[in-house]
């Protein structure tokens, strides 16, 4: 009997999406939770899974095609009581087609009537964003034997640079939880049982496949199943692919690949029909580096080499600490920015002797809404004001396609230290808050930073980066970008400064300013230009609304 292929709940919010990559075809015996196609939601993409066992009947979907959640997309064949094979192929003489149930399966059944809705559940680390493989457990919520509500988080996990929540996906009664305090783990990984409602009719469904297990033991082992290639011997490599053809890499992938310098379309694919993944085009990367580091070109040094480390115990007392997770992750995005960057920085100061005044005489009214106007606040504004005078520095690179990605809406990070690293939050819609709105926001996420409270869609969607350590007493320095934004401004402390005005040395608070930016698309008369606006409204705020 064909059962329906739905497209299944994809998430809160989320109502359909594009194919991107279809996994198999008409004919093809699929397994319960095997991937069908990848589906691009937002800026998620998803695995579509098989509800069930089976063969692939009919398959009504297209790569590009746009479907909604529960779209029909194709028939499946037989579920777990097919394919049927030969009669003189079956080792148990009982007759398949008898149309009686069997013991076992009147045993599940009597399991279920008995059992009601109540039965075990495996709990699992749900996906946690994309090109989010897994992390370290933070604070375990709950103990075995805890009574615990759809929702109700189990344990939190550090996920690089946020820390996300993991919700249990069903209430019941927990059995046990095999996590520690400090233990990685990955996606898909199990955790953990409880005992909760919805899933009964799954025993009764095993005890079936228990009973069918001696009528499909010869049926052939999905495609999908055969051991995956080695590296020596790809499915498809990069020099096979047709040159009209679509790079079978999911978004997250070739992003990876764009930040790292890799050029995605050479990369040979040892997934599934020539399917590039992640670690693919991380053994590319390296045998590039390492062919260049073999064969440097004439004039040019060799590509520096990893110099091993010394044994430093040889010298004196030592202590060894793991990196976090959010050092670990500034380590990689910071090499990957600044060996793919070319950086420039530009210096400049600003008096900032009358926007101190004005932002100590409107102090009161922020503490009435409930917030400080700080500096940070009030410099944000102005950047955002400067990314709608100068669209070119609220844009991305995309090398791979060789365009430059103007954006239409201004979110601006603000770089925030905390006890584990450094962090960077996003306000979204600066352009669209005022000074005290942004005061009030950029405190509360800070807080939620500096308590281990973050979502990961805090950290995502800036347009450009601004770091103050005029608290640290700071002067200028060199930030280094964020890509793959194309621009940061540093700041540092305000001092009193004797300058020119009118004939005579007159004090005036200083500000210094360091504005970093990506020369491939950032000119030095076009950094400099920036700069001097951003100067500009500082000393001259109605700037902001004459030009922002």
């Amino acid at each position: 009997m064909a059962t329906e292929m739905k497209v299944p709940a994809l998430g809160e919010g989320v109502e359909g999406g594009k194919v991107l990559t279809i996994e198999v075809a008409v004919g093809d015996q699929v397994s319960e939770g095997q991937t069908l196609f990848e589906l691009e939601t937002g800026k998620a993409t998803v695995e579509v899974p098989a509800s069930t066992d089976g063969v692939i009947e009919s398959l009504s979907v297209s790569e590009g095609d746009e479907l909604s959640v529960g779209d029909v997309f194709g028939t499946l064949a037989g579920g777990s009581e097919a394919p049927q094979p030969d009669a003189s192929e079956k080792s148990d003489p009982e007759p398949a087609s008898e149309p009686e149930p069997d013991e076992e399966e009147v045993e599940a059944e009597e399991i279920e009537e008995s059992e009601g809705e109540a039965s075990e559940i495996s709990i699992e680390v749900p996906a946690l964003g994309e090109g989010v493989e897994g992390g370290t457990v933070v604070t375990i919520s709950v103990a075995a034997g805890d009574e615990i509500s759809e929702g109700q988080t189990l344990f939190e996990l550090e996920t690089g640079k946020a820390t996300v929540e993991v919700p249990a996906t069903a209430s019941g009664t927990l059995n046990s939880l095999t996590v520690e305090e400090g233990a990685e783990i990955k996606v898909g990984d199990v955790v953990g049982s409880m005992t909760g409602k919805g899933a009964a009719p799954k025993k009764a469904k095993k005890a079936k496949k228990k009973t069918d297990h001696t009528q499909t033991k010869h049926v052939d082992a999905p495609k999908s199943a055969a051991a995956p290639a080695t590296p020596s011997a790809p499915i498809q490599a990069a020099a096979e692919r047709p040159d009209n053809s679509p790079v079978p890499a999911s978004p997250s992938v070739r992003k990876f690949a764009r930040e790292i310098g890799v050029d995605i379309n050479q990369v040979p694919g040892y997934g599934p029909r020539g399917r590039i993944q992640m670690q693919d085009v991380k053994i590319w990367s390296k045998q590039l580096h390492q062919q260049r580091s073999a064969a440097p070109v004439a004039g040019v040094a060799a590509a520096a080499k990893k110099v091993p480390l010394p044994d430093f115990s040889k010298f004196g007392e030592i202590e060894k600490e793991k990196m976090n997770a959010i050092r670990r992750m500034t380590v990689e995005h910071m090499d990957n920015c600044w060996s793919t960057i070319p950086h420039v920085t530009q210096f400049d100061e600003a008096d900032v002797t009358d926007l101190e005044m004005l932002r100590k005489s409107f102090q009161p009214k922020a503490e009435k809404a409930g917030t400080k106007l700080t500096m940070t606040a009030m410099l944000i504004k102005i950047m955002a004001s400067a990314l709608k005078a100068f669209p070119n520095f609220n844009a991305s690179i995309d090398t791979e396609n060789e365009e430059v990605i103007y954006k239409k809406y201004v979110n601006v990070g603000c770089a925030v230290d905390t006890p584990k690293g450094l962090v960077v939050p996003v306000i979204r819609n600066t352009d669209r808050l005022n000074m005290i709105e942004i005061s009030k926001e950029l405190g509360d996420m800070a807080g939620s930073m500096r308590d281990g409270k973050i979502n990961p869609a805090m950290l995502q969607g800036g347009c450009i980066t601004l770091s103050n350590l005029g608290g640290l007493s700071g002067k200028h320095f060199t930030p280094i970008v964020n890509g793959p934004e194309v621009a940061i401004l540093g700041v540092g402390r305000a001092s009193m400064k004797p300058v020119w005005q009118n004939g005579e040395f007159v004090p005036r608070l200083m500000m210094p300013l360091s504005l970093s930016y990506d020369h491939r698309l950032i000119d030095g008369a076009d950094g400099t230009r920036f700069m001097r606006w951003i100067v500009d409204a500082i000393e001259q705020p109605l700037l902001i609304s004459l030009e922002g």
